[in-house]
């Protein structure tokens, strides 16, 4: 029914519970499950950091492989596939380019992360891949 699963996270609970439930689906419908961290970069809205700062993509593809990591910590994954990825850019535009690079048939994801609205009851960037998705949408509240 579900041949690729896509999960994305930032390592916050809400993510972590989608995991899980992404994994409990996975095992039911020998389904692969693609793990995506976004890698936000001001580049990915037009902007351009100025002032000097910067932060090296070494550094970035670091703190990305720690969120996937947090994010399986202490789950047992049995026989499921699970495929890692760190893509650089927006996290919504990436999200649903994923979806369709690899033929994605479900999306488990947390209400809300670690963005700029955290408090929120929906966050961003659930509520517009929920929108714009051309595939079911599950979204997992904590």
């Amino acid at each position: 029914m579900f041949k690729n699963i896509l999960v994305p996270t930032d390592a916050s609970e809400p993510a972590k519970h989608a995991f899980k439930m992404a994994l409990e689906l996975a095992k039911k419908y020998g389904s692969r499950i693609i793990l995506l961290h976004v890698i936000f970069t001001p580049e990915a809205l037009g902007y351009t950091l100025s002032g000097g700062i910067s932060v090296p993509q070494e550094e970035m593809n670091i703190y990305g492989g720690e969120v996937l990591t947090a994010t399986m910590a202490e789950i047992a994954l049995g026989a499921v596939t699970v495929e890692k990825k760190l893509i650089p850019g927006h996290p919504v535009v990436t999200i649903l380019e994923e979806i369709k690079k690899e033929q994605v048939e479900l999306v488990v994801m947390g209400n809300r992360g670690y963005g700029p609205i955290a408090g929120s009851l929906l966050g961003s960037v659930s509520q517009r891949v929920l929108v714009k998705a051309e595939c079911p949408v599950m979204i997992v509240k904590v």
